[in-house]
């Protein structure tokens, strides 16, 4: 044991003195990302100083008057808080429930296909939705769920889909699982690929059908994996993009599709109010924040420790 340790302080040193040797190297290759990190990344986060000042264009950050905690406090007991806030919850927790499993299915069913031909092309096709642009795409669903559209033309009916508010999370959730399920099964695709070929060969030997051998042998393979994609998932479930959920919104379906992110892009932008729309922002990182936490912390005792 003691020889052991012995042995990886010898190459911890071995190491630091090749870095040591060789430290101009290390500065050429990893300054540029160091610098465009901290320009892109670091600065701008002195903009969050803008959620406790009423901030003024002209005066600038630092000399805005400071207001403290003034926009958290307007936001939190405004009668459209926890609508905003459960429609966000609600959108996010049911586009987890329903779209996180997709990826891992269809990375299954692939790596089942023996024929490369086949494969290859059904991957082309699974992944071409993720680089259709998200507006395009919007306006693919109008279309399509429009009352004179396709779907509506093939029921014989002229129901307005967009217009109602219980329809929006259907069609929202629906519509990213169509673009992104395919993408997303990359990553446990490439795990399959390097998992052991003999346990599948030695559970097709021991007589498991199709099933127990995706349980017993492709499951474990994928499972780090998994549970780091859903710690990442369930940690941004605050963390939805305005533009699908802007440019999906109606007049009718508001109710439904006003989210936080819409909120604070009609506040900051459209209305000019640069402060309060900040500190809405602000409180959704926090949340996001504390929600990354805790499941990280759920999973690591429900994972034999194991986490982010």
């Amino acid at each position: 044991m003691n020889g052991a340790n012995v042995n990886k302080g010898r190459r911890r040193m071995g190491k630091w003195k090749y870095v040591k040797k060789n430290w101009q190297l290390y500065v050429i290759f990893l300054l540029p990302a160091v610098l465009l990190t901290f320009i892109f990344k670091y600065i701008p986060m002195g903009g969050v100083l803008i959620a406790f000042k009423d901030y003024n264009t002209f005066q600038g950050i630092m000399g805005s008057q400071w207001v403290g905690l003034k926009y958290f406090q307007r936001f939190i007991s405004s009668p459209d808080f926890v609508k905003y806030l459960l429609n966000t919850l609600k959108l996010s927790a049911y586009g987890l429930a329903w779209g996180f499993p997709v990826p891992i299915i269809l990375a299954l069913i692939l790596n089942r296909i023996r024929r490369e031909g086949i494969k290859r092309k059904i991957q082309l096709l699974i992944y071409l939705p993720n680089f259709i642009s998200v507006i395009v795409l919007c306006g693919m669903v109008k279309i399509f769920l429009s009352p004179v559209g396709p779907l509506n033309g093939l029921m014989g009916t002229t129901t307005d889909f967009m217009s109602n508010p219980d329809a929006f999370r259907s069609i929202y959730i629906a519509s990213g699982i169509w673009q992104g399920a395919g993408w997303g099964s990359v990553l446990y695709t490439a795990s399959l690929a390097n998992s052991s070929q003999e346990l599948t060969e030695a559970a097709i030997m021991d007589g498991a059908n199709v099933f127990q051998q995706i349980w017993h042998v492709d499951l474990p393979a994928i499972r780090n994996i998994i549970v780091i994609q859903f710690i990442l998932q369930a940690g941004n479930i605050m963390s939805i993009g305005f533009e699908k959920a802007y440019a999906l919104q109606t007049d009718m379906n508001i109710p439904s599709s006003e989210i936080i992110a819409t909120y604070v892009y009609k506040i900051g932008l459209l209305n000019g109010d640069y402060g309060f729309s900040t500190a809405v922002g602000l409180f959704n990182s926090v949340i996001n924040v504390i929600l990354l936490l805790a499941v990280n912390k759920i999973v690591s005792k429900l994972n034999d420790g194991q986490g982010i």
